[in-house]
């Protein structure tokens, strides 16, 4: 019994490494670690007991010497709707939105979409009309969203925005949502100064302070979780950056996750996407300004997804692996909005930039590197998450070099870029990304590297 309940002790990270609050707190919780574990031996489902404890744990470690809980500010969706042919549910939810639809769609990506029937029949039965406004090819442009806004019917009264494809698709139709509000401009070129002003650390920092039209995300890839965001992430060809229109108000009113759309994407689609949230969780897991809840979704999600996506790679209509890998996608986006990033998605932004690489893609090629930066001073974080996946458990260090391996197996079978030079990207060019690897998400990572250690790393994976 003493050692079983010492693994319980283990499982849930109470250790000095918690802000020094491990040992005062054993005390306060010891009670509930032997009613957990009694609970656990008896019904035999360990993992679920623990998963309940580590939150009762969490919840501890975030009140002061007083018992009091420190302040946090929680956003997500206010509605969300999971479960295969759920598409089928978006004209009743937008009913209560509004009358008339505005489709946002993936150049491509809706002809083929599975449940493109069951999304229109519901308009019609509820009585919706619909029309399609704009089309995202790629990551989306301060110019495309320009030259869309432009477009955009006069009349916006009852209107719903409805994004249905990736991650891009679904950025997109958010930004055009607060643009339809926020600004009214009489040429292209106009529209293109307000949308630069309202860019994070671009223009002249205008704000988003007008609600959005209401806005639905449909995705059709398990990966960005743009759909759980308050922002949408914008290129600049002409000025060279990528940048965030962001505020609280363009979180999604409602989102429908339906894993059975991701059976139309192909195998390089399911291992960008699928990477990408792999390092959103990771990254949300151990930033900075990394805090109990959104971690506390991560230690849920993270082994499924993990099992999940080389399941797909191997059989893309795999449904226990797509169910399992769009929960992820999702709560990868709620972790990162509510938390933070790291280094993979700092640099991946700036490789974007540069080469215009797939953001996935170059989060592949990162991830590991961001890892290995991260290992020492995060290992006890890292460690955790490996010993979700099973297996002999190891001290941290051990535990967390063992997660850095299975990621890199993952993405050696993923069959994903390893070398920055895979991208087109001149090594003479790599100080440049260094340098224009800034922002939120490097602030976030647990390292803070100087820019010459950051160029140092960069050039041992060109």
């Amino acid at each position: 019994m003493a050692n079983s309940l010492g693994r319980t002790f283990r499982d849930i990270g109470l250790n000095e490494g918690n802000n020094g609050k491990g040992i005062r707190l054993q005390g306060k919780i010891s009670l509930a670690c032997k009613v957990c574990h009694v609970r656990a031996v008896s019904t035999r489902n360990y993992q679920t007991t623990l998963l309940f404890l580590k939150v009762f744990v969490m919840k501890a470690l975030h009140q002061d010497s007083e018992g009091v809980r420190r302040s946090y500010d929680l956003t997500v969706p206010p509605i969300v709707r999971f479960g295969s042919g759920r598409i089928a549910e978006v004209g009743s939810i937008a009913t209560v939105l509004g009358n008339r639809i505005w489709l946002v769609l993936g150049k491509h990506s809706f002809a083929t979409c599975v449940g493109r029937e069951s999304l229109l029949d519901g308009f019609h039965q509820h009585g919706l009309e619909f029309q399609e406004v704009a089309h995202s090819c790629g990551e989306p442009t301060v110019q495309q969203l320009a030259k869309a806004v432009r477009s955009l019917p006069l009349d916006r009264e009852n209107v719903v925005v409805v994004a249905v494809g990736g991650g891009s698709t679904i950025d997109f139709g958010k930004a055009l949502s607060a643009l339809a509000t926020n600004i009214d401009p009489d040429t292209d070129e106009s529209a293109e100064e307000m949308i630069l002003d309202r860019l994070e650390g671009v223009g002249r920092g205008i704000p988003i302070d007008t609600p959005p039209l209401p806005f639905v995300a449909v995705p059709t890839t398990a990966g960005t979780g743009a759909e759980a965001t308050r922002n949408a992430v914008l290129s600049c060809p002409k000025r060279r950056f990528k940048k965030s229109l962001r505020s609280t108000l363009m979180v999604p009113r409602a989102v429908v996750l339906d894993p059975s759309l991701i059976g139309s994407c192909n195998r390089n689609v399911i291992a960008a996407s699928g990477i990408d949230c792999l390092t959103q969780l990771i990254e949300s897991f151990i930033c900075r300004s990394r805090w109990s809840v959104p971690r506390a979704l991560v230690l849920d999600a993270f082994p499924d997804a993990m099992t999940a996506l080389p399941s797909l790679l191997k059989n893309p209509l795999d449904k226990a692996a797509q169910s399992s890998l769009v929960h992820a996608a999702f709560i990868s986006g709620v972790s990162l909005g509510n938390s933070g990033l790291g280094l993979a998605h700092g640099v991946a932004a700036a490789i974007g930039v540069e080469c215009g690489a797939s953001h996935g893609l170059a989060c592949a090629a990162l991830l590991p590197v961001a890892l290995r930066v991260n290992q020492k001073i995060a290992e006890n974080d890292l460690a955790r998450l490996n010993q979700l996946l099973g297996g002999e458990v190891l001290p941290a260090p051990d535990g967390a070099q063992q997660l850095v391996e299975r990621v890199i197996e993952l993405c050696r079978f993923a069959g994903t870029p390893t070398r920055l030079s895979e991208f087109g990207l001149k090594r003479n060019r790599i100080p440049w990304v260094a340098e224009h690897s800034g922002g939120n998400s490097m602030r976030g990572n647990p390292v803070q590297l100087s820019l010459t250690e950051l160029v140092q790393q960069l050039e041992s994976i060109f």
